[in-house]
């Protein structure tokens, strides 16, 4: 007879009798948060019924010369003008969608909500894609009339502090101790004054280039007598305005992975180590100069400040629910020459 062998079964575990399922009340997503996104807060943003159109620009050169003169009795008043031309804008349309399988959503359980999650990814989309624009359209040298550029100390290009229309005028890079920021830029705002009469109001800074700002020893020495006992002197973007006379410096920390999907994940800051110094009003209107705005074209979109416009279409064919994402925008500049860029301003 053949014997038996007696196989001892191990003890049961939590495994054995829990299938796992997610936490309820966790979950875990890289979206940035959209206080870093800095290209809806800087221009003016003007809805427009249709897609491209023109727009009428003044001449600068005849607001600032003195015409008038004195007037003989039963004479005529002295006659002047004043020079126009137009400009166009066109509102591209940028879009982007997420398919829900009919599937997917069978197996979707607490803390995921597809619709919601599909939603916060595309708005992220949409705060990337502006951003990316205002990088593209205002955050780079050759487009504005007046710029700096950053130079390392020792460098063998001549370092001129003094502006020139068009010209490639130096000054050592903000994160050397021996540079001079404030003094760079009240000269850069001086210069677009006597240019066109207009006072700069705001500064729009790179993450790089706020970091370096706020250790400046010239910086920090101008508000340590501010410091409450107890309390270290603290450089922010509210005391940076009041240092730089400006209603406002704006600071751009998003950043862009830039790698192909599967390659390894390179990120940068998305404004890069560059600073603009420039002017741009509260809103916009006629006869009201500024250096960019911000065309959006409302009667496509259906809102006036270029929100993301999320849609739920049903793709029958795909079995599938699609979140698609859309806005219509161009970031427009308008005026070059109010503005004033600082062009790698930190190493």
């Amino acid at each position: 007879m053949a014997s038996r062998r007696r196989v001892r079964k191990a003890a049961l575990g939590a495994a054995d009798v829990y299938i796992s399922r997610p936490l309820t009340n966790l979950s875990i997503a890289y979206a940035q948060d959209q206080t870093q996104f800095v290209a809806d807060r800087i221009f003016p943003i003007v809805p427009v019924g249709k897609q491209a159109d023109k727009y009428w620009k003044y001449d600068r050169d005849s607001w600032n010369r003195s015409l008038m003169k004195k007037r003989a009795d039963n004479a005529e008043s002295q006659g002047a003008g004043f020079g126009t031309t137009t400009d166009t804008y066109f509102a591209h349309v940028w879009a982007l969608h997420v398919d829900i399988g009919d599937q997917t959503r069978a197996n979707v359980e607490l803390p995921m909500d597809m619709d919601r999650d599909a939603t916060n990814f595309l708005t992220l989309q949409g705060f990337l894609r502006r951003e990316l624009t205002f990088a593209e359209t205002y955050m780079k040298a050759g487009v504005w009339s007046f710029s700096y550029d950053g130079v390392p100390n020792g460098a063998t290009a001549a370092v001129t502090l003094n502006p020139t229309d068009g010209a490639n005028n130096n000054i050592l890079q903000w994160n050397d101790a021996a540079s001079t920021p404030i003094e760079d830029v009240r000269r850069a705002k001086t210069y677009i004054m006597l240019r066109t009469g207009i006072k700069p109001n705001k500064m729009v800074l790179g993450q790089q280039a706020y970091d370096a700002l706020v250790d400046h020893p010239d910086i920090i020495d101008r508000i340590k007598y501010g410091q409450t006992p107890g309390a270290a002197a603290q450089v922010n973007k509210t005391t940076l305005a009041a240092l730089f006379e400006l209603e406002e410096v704006v600071v751009g920390g998003a950043i862009q992975n830039t790698a192909e999907e599967g390659a390894t994940e390179t990120n940068a800051f998305i404004l890069g180590k560059h600073a603009l110094l420039l002017y741009a009003p509260r809103r916009a209107g006629l006869l009201t100069p500024s250096a960019g705005y911000t065309f959006v074209w409302n009667k496509y979109l259906g809102n006036s400040t270029g929100a993301l416009e999320v849609s739920k279409i049903r793709v029958n064919l795909r079995k599938a629910d699609r979140i698609e994402g859309e806005t219509a925008f161009d970031q427009r500049l308008v005026a070059p020459d109010l503005g004033f860029f600082f062009n790698g301003i930190v190493a």
